[in-house]
């Protein structure tokens, strides 16, 4: 009986069962080499959660620094009349 993968025939050969692959020293090579980049992968994910939750805190408070400073600003705002003569430095 012939096999077909994808609709094409496959020829003859020797189907590895998962015991013969485990004792091949290349797949067990190439599953650690995966095993360590998974590791890494992890860890920078959490390196970037924590930078992502760090940046939001700094929003935040930036955002309350915001909203506070436009609770301070004049009712007119900052297209309210100004009189130059009351900004001038004291020397003038």
């Amino acid at each position: 009986m012939a096999m077909h993968v994808m609709g094409k025939p496959v020829k003859d050969q020797k189907i590895r069962s998962n015991t013969d692959m485990s004792q091949d020293p290349r797949t067990e090579e190439r599953l650690m080499a995966l095993e360590i980049k998974s590791s890494y992968a992890e860890d920078l994910l959490e390196q970037l959660n924590q930078l992502v939750y760090q940046q939001q805190q700094s929003i935040d408070a930036l955002m309350a620094e915001v909203n506070q400073l436009r609770r301070q600003m004049p009712e007119g705002g900052p297209s309210a009349e100004r009189n130059l003569r009351d900004e001038l430095p004291p020397h003038y």
